[in-house]
């Protein structure tokens, strides 16, 4: 069984970071792209950022790029995302996904597996 579970949300100020984590259980991690998703209240899921399984490529949305960075360590069946420089705007429940498909995209439709999901708030 496919499973995949957040960690690493919580309260920070603006300006600072968080890590999440994303583990993965019940299936080949190095076989499967990883996305980053998140979604605030009122608004759509959307794409910050991936890694495909292929050759590590990584993508990320232009709100996030210079901030975040995403890594994965498949020998410990993780993914992680790393956020500086935290804005109020990045608060949001984030997910992680998971995709067969080698090629990295941050289209949601794209992943067969989700988390549920850790919540990121950032406020003074």
């Amino acid at each position: 069984q496919v499973q995949l579970v957040e960690s690493g949300g919580g309260l920070v100020q603006p300006g600072g970071s968080l890590r999440l984590s994303c583990a993965a259980d019940g299936f080949t991690l190095a076989y499967y792209t990883i996305g980053w998703f998140r979604q605030a209240p009122g608004k759509e899921r959307e794409g910050v950022s991936c890694i495909s399984s292929n050759d590590g490529s990584t993508r990320y949305a232009d709100s996030v790029k210079g901030r975040f960075t995403i890594s994965r360590d498949n020998a410990k069946k993780r993914v992680y995302l790393q956020m500086n420089n935290l804005e109020p705007e990045d608060t949001a429940v984030y997910y992680c996904a998971a995709t067969i498909d080698d090629y990295a995209r941050l289209e949601k439709n794209n992943y067969e597996y989700w988390g549920q999901g850790t919540q990121v708030t950032v406020s003074s």
